[in-house]
């Protein structure tokens, strides 16, 4: 790892930067991606620096990069931004229908069920549906009150 890197780039990045010049996209007239970092440090230091560094445009000799290349960059260099331009990826080339998520519609969702077609939440930590679901059986007269409601709640490993 060149010196002019080591306060900002790991060994470990460096590798990998360095198996990313097996891809073609990242041999370009100025040469391989490694020598390009290594000529242009102060460029690709000020790049890793950005805030929104998926947004912000690569150091020379790599700006020619697509946005799907950019994305193998961001996975080795900034990790933490890969999500972003992910979901920036994904709006631009397949619209955003595929990465908004529509809000959930109880009502719906009830009748979609049956009573062989039960309704089943898998969540995730620190949400509950209990609040939604009760206020919405309340309308349809559906309590637990009335034997009408079951709420189970499966913690880990319980779903056997």
């Amino acid at each position: 790892i060149p010196e002019s890197t080591r306060a900002w780039l790991s060994e470990m990045q460096w590798a990998q930067l360095k198996s990313l010049e097996q891809i073609p996209a990242f041999k370009s007239s100025t040469g391989a991606l490694t020598q390009n970092l290594e000529q242009d440090s102060l460029g690709w230091k000020r790049w890793f620096a950005e805030e929104r560094a998926e947004a912000a445009d690569l150091p020379r000799g790599c700006r020619e990069l697509s946005t799907f290349h950019r994305l193998f960059l961001l996975r080795v260099l900034r990790p933490d931004r890969l999500g972003a331009a992910l979901t920036q990826f994904v709006t631009d080339h397949m619209g955003s229908d595929f990465v908004e998520q529509p809000p959930f519609d109880m009502a719906q969702t009830y009748e979609e069920s049956t009573f062989v077609t039960p309704i089943f939440f898998v969540l995730f930590p620190g949400t509950d549906p209990t609040p939604v679901i009760e206020a919405f059986a309340r309308t349809l007269n559906i309590t637990e009150a009335n034997g009408r409601l079951s709420n189970i709640s499966m913690g880990q490993g319980q779903e056997q």
